[in-house]
């Protein structure tokens, strides 16, 4: 991956193309199968799920590449808005199979998504504690920095 600073016109455009495909792909993957439509709870599952990784998280990775106090501040507010959409995902999968007494956590497609939620816990709160960069207690640190990076990429890219 570059670490090259996007220029204004290419963070704007993969911003746009990243909000569409959120937009796009969680309503059509939330309608299907063709001709059932948008069901409560089930259809928010992907829908949340996809606008939370793709659109906000995705975000997030392209907004820090800008660099600076602001974006630093704004990747942050984005991912863990994108975390609190994706849980909010997870509530919506667990209360449809309860409604319809089913078991839980049953398919590899339901662990990978535990893994990948439950780890991206992870980088928030070394965000947060270690890396603000208003308070962090550490956040010139570089190797919390790296590891926050790449844990981050490897559970946003599994979700």
């Amino acid at each position: 991956m570059s670490s090259a600073k996007p220029s204004p016109a290419t963070y704007r455009n993969v911003l746009a193309c990243l909000s569409a495909f959120a937009l796009v792909g969680g309503c059509y993957a939330a309608t299907r199968p063709p001709g059932v439509g948008f069901r409560l709870p089930f259809s928010l599952h992907p829908l949340l799920m996809t606008v939370g990784f793709v659109g906000l998280m995705g975000s997030a990775h392209l907004t820090k590449k800008l660099g600076g106090y602001t974006n630093t501040k704004l990747h942050g507010f984005l991912a863990s808005g994108g975390l609190a959409l994706s849980f909010g995902g997870l509530y919506a999968i667990w209360r449809n199979k309860e409604n319809l007494g089913k078991e839980h956590i049953q398919s590899t497609h339901a662990y990978l998504g535990i893994v990948c939620l439950v780890g991206l816990v992870l980088p928030a709160l070394a965000g947060v504690l270690f890396l603000h960069p208003d308070f962090g207690i550490d956040k010139t640190n570089k190797s919390y920095r790296t590891a926050h990076k790449w844990v981050g990429r490897l559970f946003t890219a599994g979700g």
